[in-house]
């Protein structure tokens, strides 16, 4: 159950509402987020919602039978929408394009994908300052200064930057240099992460676990809704199973079964859905016809060189034929 509470609601009010839910064998706990004020009352009983709904201090209520409730679309119709600043919003009807590399690896290099993701009107770059590498030995990014030489040159051109979080303690030293939090696969289910993720007033995204079910991401984005933080999104990027011909197996369904299960934007991610740069294309298209509300993928000048997933990364001229796609497709779907 969700009950949506006025704005200008009084202590006593708000003691009422909780006592006469308590009393109907329901435990609450109250929710505040940058948009609004809930109590979700968790029980099994059957009542009469009018009995509850009517009493003062109350904007709306919901039944939700769901184990997450505030991400699921049973009572929020309207779509989430994540607003970037300087017209750059991810939404429902939209094809946001997020592009970038793996890792951040020079000052050289940043200035090079931000001037083709300028020339193809792409506003959000990705890239990683920290990197959760297999091996220990591999090249595990630049860190905040990174970030910060990032931020400069991305800034000035008007692009959007996201990238990951590891850490809780690496929220407040990012927080300035980015746009949008990125919650890596390895990280999905790190409790303590999500709950401070969800004390910002920042976006996040949220990928979906290495072998994590559809409804584990939900739960994954219920812990930062209920932390504090609604502008949340959802990452579809492949998951592991018996199949070695591809990195991962990317779950197209679900896409559509997110789309229906969420109010929140769905972004697909192919590169890593799939980890093979010839089949990026296709995977990336068949997404969008699914109904994704975006796609996040690599691209570097040469994908041979990169410091990380070099095999899963587009050039240049394979990332602009990837674009002018895209936008087709999408606008085929949108004319369906």
């Amino acid at each position: 159950m969700i009950i949506q509470l006025e704005k200008n609601i009084s202590t006593n009010q708000k003691a009422q509402i909780i006592d006469k839910v308590t009393a109907l064998k329901y435990k609450t706990t109250a929710v505040k987020t940058q948009k609004g004020e809930y109590l979700i009352g968790i029980g099994k009983k059957e009542f009469d919602i009018r009995n509850v709904g009517q009493m003062d201090g109350i904007s709306d209520i919901h039944i939700v039978s769901d184990d997450y409730q505030l991400v699921s679309k049973k009572w929020k119709v309207k779509p989430t929408v994540i607003d970037l600043g300087d017209g750059v919003m991810i939404e429902e009807g939209g094809m946001a394009l997020m592009a970038g590399p793996c890792s951040i690896e020079s000052e050289e290099q940043i200035d090079k994908v931000i001037a083709h993701l300028v020339k193809n009107n792409v506003k959000i770059m990705r890239g990683g300052v920290y990197k959760p590498r297999s091996s220990p030995y591999s090249f595990r990014g630049l860190g905040n200064d990174g970030l910060k030489m990032w931020y400069k040159a991305a800034n000035a051109a008007g692009i959007k930057i996201i990238t990951e979080v590891m850490q809780v303690s690496q929220i407040a030293e990012m927080y300035e240099y980015v746009d949008i939090y990125q919650v890596g696969a390895r990280n999905t289910q790190n409790f303590n992460l999500l709950d401070e993720l969800g004390k910002v007033d920042k976006p996040v995204l949220i990928k979906r676990g290495i072998s994590g079910t559809i409804e584990e991401l939900l739960s994954s984005a219920e812990y930062v809704f209920s932390a504090g933080n609604e502008n949340l999104m959802l990452c579809e990027r492949g998951i592991r199973t018996y199949e070695i011909a591809s990195r991962n197996t990317m779950d197209i369904n679900a896409i559509a079964i997110l789309k229906e299960k969420t109010h929140l934007p769905v972004i697909a991610d192919p590169s890593h859905g799939v980890g093979i740069r010839n089949f990026v294309e296709p995977v990336a298209l068949a997404c969008i016809m699914a109904g994704a509300d975006g796609v996040i993928y690599e691209t570097h000048e040469k994908p041979e060189e990169a410091y990380s997933d070099g095999q899963q990364t587009l050039n240049f001229d394979e990332s602009e034929k990837l674009i002018n796609k895209m936008r087709r497709v999408f606008e085929l779907r949108e004319s369906l």
